[in-house]
């Protein structure tokens, strides 16, 4: 059964996909009678769905003042990436251990699914949806479906953080080389070269966006310091 668009759960859902895909910026005000005129509803629901937001850590909620998306923060992104790296190195050399070549194949199916979208029209969200989908599969042939469950609640910054490195730079064949390349060690069984594939593949986005995010993103952060070199490793 479909959500009604403007009912209190269509209307979060469909607030909280645009702040996660950056249709609704980082700091950008999110104005309660603006939202109501919107989806043609009363201020109760949209009351009721901005605290949820909050709640999430999408929105923060200052009374008398309003409503704005939360700016990113650069220093929880660089501890989740550091964290997926841990995470992701151990899940993946299991993968190898439990791979087989029908799970193989979907590997090389998603990616071939991302080549084939490069190829027309399409949008960044398609690109991270079948990203994610990737990375789901040797969560879930690991039996850590936990695990990447939890992942996916906690890590509202770096979501929003991956947008903007591929809406931004669009750089989608670097993307989709690491991709390959880290197909390449699970096809190879090459458990060695996991941990600087995954590194390569998680720190991308901030090596991609590099001093970008000094300078032509500065507003949407809250305040940080840069590596002195500007690169992650």
């Amino acid at each position: 059964m479909s959500i009604p668009p403007n009912s209190s759960e269509g209307i979060f859902r469909t607030l909280k996909e645009e702040i996660l895909n950056l249709t609704l910026k980082p700091g950008q005000a999110l104005s309660e009678n603006e939202v109501c005129t919107r989806f043609g509803v009363s201020r109760t629901p949209v009351r009721s769905v901005l605290q949820r937001l909050q709640a999430e850590g999408l929105v923060d909620v200052v009374p008398y003042k309003g409503t704005t998306v939360t700016l990113l923060r650069l220093d929880d992104i660089e501890q989740r990436i550091y964290m997926r790296i841990a995470i992701e190195s151990m899940v993946l050399r299991d993968f190898i251990d439990v791979c087989t070549p029908i799970l193989l194949e979907k590997v090389r199916y998603i990616i071939r699914k991302q080549t084939v979208l490069m190829e027309g029209q399409f949008s960044s969200a398609e690109f991270y949806a079948l990203d994610s989908q990737l990375h789901e599969i040797w969560f879930k042939a690991t039996g850590k479906q936990l695990l990447w469950q939890l992942i996916q609640q906690s890590q509202v910054n770096y979501t929003r953080f991956r947008m903007l490195d591929i809406v931004a730079v669009q750089n989608y064949e670097a993307i989709m080389e690491e991709h390959h390349r880290m197909f390449t060690a699970i096809e190879q069984k090459d458990k060695a070269a996991i941990e600087p594939l995954v590194r390569l593949h998680m720190y991308g986005g901030l090596n991609r966006l590099g001093r970008r995010i000094e300078t032509d993103f500065r507003e949407y952060f809250q305040p940080f310091v840069l590596p002195a070199s500007g690169c992650w490793e």
